[in-house]
């Protein structure tokens, strides 16, 4: 398991095959994969006319990467943040990118240029076996950590504070296996819980520090 780092592109490398939950752009859902991948695009690369999910195969296959789900982001893939917790021995490790300049609140929605889009991205490895249903479960773990995260870093928009961006995108793997539940009872949730929060908001404090007035 690593994670390597050659701009435009970030792999995290699971160490092995496993079943892979995402909403990711060029492989949805349940899949089997043995790294997650990040790209980043700036505007050049994304015109008005292309087809991006044409155009990330494309990319993917020159890199020999198709098998891998992979996000689109506009943050500097330089200032990913990698955390890791353990919980009645189960380990979680998360990698995120975090930039909050298309920030939302939930349940709001604001007018932003396209070109100023960020995105909070989040790969999440359990290392113990888990069924699709606790997979699923895991998924909303991450969601709710990655909220909790940016609620505490007090980004504050005409809405009200920012709970995530309007194109954060989780993807979360484990290996196949009997583990029916991910809750916040369990050390799996736990584990995932922490990993993840400590990441984002890792993350996002340095994004509200250093990048707020500037980029993605």
């Amino acid at each position: 398991m690593s994670v390597t780092l050659t701009r435009p592109w970030l792999e995290f490398d699971l160490g092995a095959e496993m079943q892979v939950l995402s909403h990711v752009l060029n492989r949805p859902g349940f899949v089997t994969a043995r790294r997650i991948l990040w790209r980043e695009v700036r505007n050049a690369d994304l015109g008005p006319d292309l087809d991006v999910h044409d155009w990330l195969t494309g990319e993917l296959a020159a890199r020999a990467a198709s098998d891998a789900p992979c996000f689109l982001t506009s943050r500097d893939v330089r200032a990913f943040e990698q955390a890791r917790a353990t919980q009645d021995g189960i380990t979680a490790t998360a990698v995120a990118t975090v930039g909050l300049s298309n920030a939302e609140r939930i349940g709001t929605r604001m007018a932003y240029d396209p070109a100023s889009f960020g995105t909070i991205n989040i790969a999440l490895r359990i290392d113990t076996g888990l069924t699709q249903s606790a997979l699923i479960e895991l998924l909303g773990i991450v969601a709710q950590a990655r909220t909790v995260a940016v609620t505490e870093l007090g980004h504050a928009l005409p809405t009200g504070l920012a709970t995530g961006t309007g194109t954060d995108c989780i993807a979360v793997a484990a290996p196949v296996g009997q583990a029916a539940f991910a809750g916040m009872h369990t050390g799996i949730g736990v584990a995932a819980g922490r990993a993840v929060y400590d990441a984002v908001r890792q993350g996002g404090a340095y994004w509200m520090k250093h990048v707020r007035r500037g980029a993605a």
